[in-house]
């Protein structure tokens, strides 16, 4: 932990831009911090919609324990939840090189390259995610949602009724089953 205090140091010395924030309200709970508090506050941050504020927290968990599966994971849901995807795939790229069977990476990773419409990149994550775990409901929901975006509403359908099958209080697979449904639907009436 003096290590982690020693180089935030330098970066508070470094960088004035962060005026006196990281020395008034960082620092002092780094100094009696372990991991898990750590963790504790990123969460609090993400309840409060503080997302850049939680990735403090997540860098000084990472400074600490590099190798953080968890931190890493949930460093790129925050940076997606900021709309900056090629870092939160970068994120994802570095819990995967460190456990590359990791279901909430794959699926995350996933979600990512689907938010940037990259549907096929999103596809051979769940792929991968589905390998490991052929009954995970999320990898087989969102394996549907990019199905769909390429026009591929049966095969998406599909996806969304396996997801149900296993979970059957999947909201999100219910309604995207019933829009996708819906939607095939007129497009045969027409």
């Amino acid at each position: 932990m003096s290590k982690l205090i020693s180089v935030l140091k330098e970066e508070i010395h470094s960088d004035i831009s962060e005026d006196h924030y990281i020395i008034d309200k960082i620092l002092p709970f780094v100094l009696n911090s372990s991991i898990d508090e750590l963790f504790s506050q990123a969460n609090d941050c993400i309840d409060d919609e503080n997302f850049s504020e939680s990735l403090i927290f997540y860098d000084l968990i990472l400074k600490e324990d590099s190798k953080n599966i968890h931190a890493l994971i949930d460093k790129g849901t925050t940076l997606q939840n900021l709309g900056r995807i090629k870092l939160a795939i970068r994120s994802y790229d570095k819990a995967l090189d460190i456990s590359p069977d990791n279901i909430d990476a794959l699926v995350n990773k996933g979600s990512a390259f689907h938010l940037d419409k990259k549907y096929s990149d999103a596809i051979s994550c769940y792929d991968r995610a589905l390998q490991i775990d052929k009954k995970c409901p999320m990898a087989l929901a969102y394996k549907g949602l990019s199905l769909a975006e390429l026009g591929q509403l049966k095969e998406a359908i599909a996806y969304f009724k396996n997801a149900l099958s296993i979970d059957k209080h999947y909201d999100l697979a219910q309604f995207s089953k019933d829009t996708a449904q819906e939607l095939l639907k007129s497009l045969q009436g027409k």
